[in-house]
């Protein structure tokens, strides 16, 4: 092949099979759980049906909270396998309410497991995990966590919550690549996977996967890949070497800045205090502002803003702090954008004040 063809990701080095033990035990630390490490060669919404698929037999009922779209998929997952599923559909763009959970756990005496997503990216809301795990473990009820987002944003002790399954991907608070994602199994998990039914010769089946622990956590099934597993490496090094607490601060003070530079823009964000993700910042725009004009007129700044997704959100610009745009010159520039999309529309927006609100947090 002539060398201006030759590719040197097509000849990547194979990831050494004794460092796939390695990886699981770095992210159990990440997780603070000794609880059994699954890998998944895919990006995380395969392991999250994974998971549903795992569980999913007629005779097992789970209640599913949705405050996203995401979330609503879960419910979708679990009645293809049979299980019946209780919705419980959180006001559009709003965390679920603890008291609410509790309430359809009473309703709903033989509920066996429970999911939900820990921090939404989709709309910037955070969910009460920690009541939620309380409420569930106390009856006895598996906790499912989609935390694929969250880990490394937000505080995460599965094993001190009694979080049963936390999906988690790198991709997003880790800074990490997208093509591998992993999943924590407690032994009440392994128990409610394991009963009768269970699904097996799929690649949704974490049965199968299992069978490499039990060989020793040797090579991964099927072709490794090689590429995403050094990325994942290096994100951990990356994680490790600022060190988790670190990293979590970063995420707080970025989300704090974020919010209170879009107030003092004179923005309204859409999160409740105490109930908003660290992974964006949602503010919702102001009336008669359309999203298309909003997005044009913000256009050649070239920063971190999207739409938000699904019910409710269609007016939700979302301002991304995740990972390394947990920074001060990308929530300051996400901020600056905002008010100078507003006023390329005619509004006001008071971009001095905005910026010395982010700056506050980030002075000495």
């Amino acid at each position: 092949m002539p060398f201006d063809r030759w590719n040197a990701l097509n000849d990547a080095p194979v990831f050494p099979p004794e460092r796939f033990g390695l990886v699981a035990d770095r992210l159990g630390r990440i997780l603070k759980t000794r609880n059994d490490i699954l890998l998944f060669q895919t990006e995380a919404v395969v392991a999250l049906e994974a998971v549903t698929a795992s569980l999913a037999r007629p005779g097992l009922k789970a209640i599913n909270i949705v405050t996203s779209p995401f979330g609503a998929w879960f419910g979708g997952w679990l009645r293809r396998g049979g299980a019946e599923v209780v919705t419980l559909m959180a006001e559009p763009v709003r965390p679920i309410d603890a008291e609410a959970v509790t309430a359809a756990f009473e309703a709903h005496p033989d509920t066996k497991a429970v999911i939900f997503c820990h921090a939404e990216s989709a709309n910037g809301v955070l969910n009460p995990l920690e009541e939620i795990a309380a409420a569930a473990r106390a009856r006895g009820i598996v906790t499912v966590v989609d935390a694929v987002a969250s880990v490394g944003g937000h505080a995460l002790d599965v094993d001190a919550l009694g979080v049963d399954i936390a999906v988690i991907g790198p991709q997003k608070s880790l800074a990490g690549p997208a093509g591998v994602s992993a999943v924590s199994v407690s032994p009440a998990a392994w128990r409610l996977v394991t009963a009768e039914g269970a699904s097996r010769e799929s690649t949704l089946s974490l049965l199968d996967r299992k069978a490499w622990l039990d060989a020793g956590r040797g090579a991964l099934p099927g072709t490794s890949a090689s590429l995403e597993f050094f990325a994942l490496e290096a994100a951990l090094d990356r994680f490790e070497a600022e060190g988790p607490d670190a990293v979590l601060a970063r995420h707080g003070r970025a989300a704090k800045a974020a919010r209170d530079g879009l107030v003092a823009l004179g923005a309204a964000p859409s999160a409740p205090a105490g109930r908003a993700s660290h992974l964006v910042t949602t503010a919702r725009l102001p009336d008669g502002v359309g999203m298309d004009a909003f997005l044009a007129a913000a256009t050649h700044l070239e920063t971190d803003m999207s739409p938000g997704v699904g019910p409710g959100a269609e007016n939700l610009v979302r301002l991304n702090h995740t990972g390394q745009r947990a920074r001060f010159e990308a929530v300051l520039g996400n901020v600056a954008a905002y008010g100078i999309a507003l006023r390329n529309l005619g509004l006001p927006a008071d971009i001095a004040a905005a910026a010395a609100a982010v700056a506050a947090y980030y002075s000495g």
